[in-house]
């Protein structure tokens, strides 16, 4: 993909990110293309499909979150790593207004996700268990599994409040210390 074509992409996908997170994911493409300074015939050139669209943005965001566990590992020791990566992965859930429904429901665009998810972010979050469980100052019989599960419920808690839920991560993540 040339230069200024990955840049149309990029703003896009950023658009069509931050727009979802206020409107929720039935918000006109139109406000997306406008955000990202594109026209609408780009929109539909990269994604035909809303649901493509969608599925996009939320590969994108399962990468990032994935990638921020290997820089947060290189800059930070273990354990400081693991709590900053669970804050990353509840903010992850608080951009997601209005996904669950649409990634439920049976659209084809969205059957790749759910193994997206487990083969990006189960390994990432292994890593850093491993890591700071390494270190003696967490418990050693949390599995990845059961941690992503317990972020991503108060994460998406009845309040709709990511401060709240960013603080019950923070007990959680204290939690695991020995």
């Amino acid at each position: 993909m040339r230069a200024d074509a990955q840049r149309s992409l990029d703003a896009l996908l950023q658009a069509a990110k931050d727009v979802f997170a206020v409107e929720g994911v039935d918000a006109p493409i139109r406000t997306i293309a406008n955000k990202a300074g594109v026209g609408l015939g780009t929109v539909y050139r990269h994604f035909p499909q809303r649901s493509d669209l969608i599925a996009a943005v939320f590969r994108r965001e399962i990468d990032d979150c994935a990638d921020a566990a290997i820089d947060l590992a290189q800059r930070h020791e273990p354990f400081e790593a693991l709590r900053l990566w669970m804050q990353r992965f509840s903010a992850f859930f608080a951009t997601k207004r209005g996904l669950a429904g649409a990634l439920h429901s049976g659209e084809p665009a969205y059957s790749a996700l759910p193994g997206h998810f487990e083969a990006r972010l189960r390994p990432a979050l292994q890593e850093l268990l491993a890591s700071a469980s390494a270190t003696g100052r967490i418990r050693s019989d949390i599995a990845a599994d059961e941690l992503l599960g317990a972020i991503a419920r108060l994460s998406m808690s009845e309040n709709d409040d990511p401060a709240q839920a960013q603080r019950m991560v923070a007990l959680l993540a204290d939690g695991l210390l020995l």
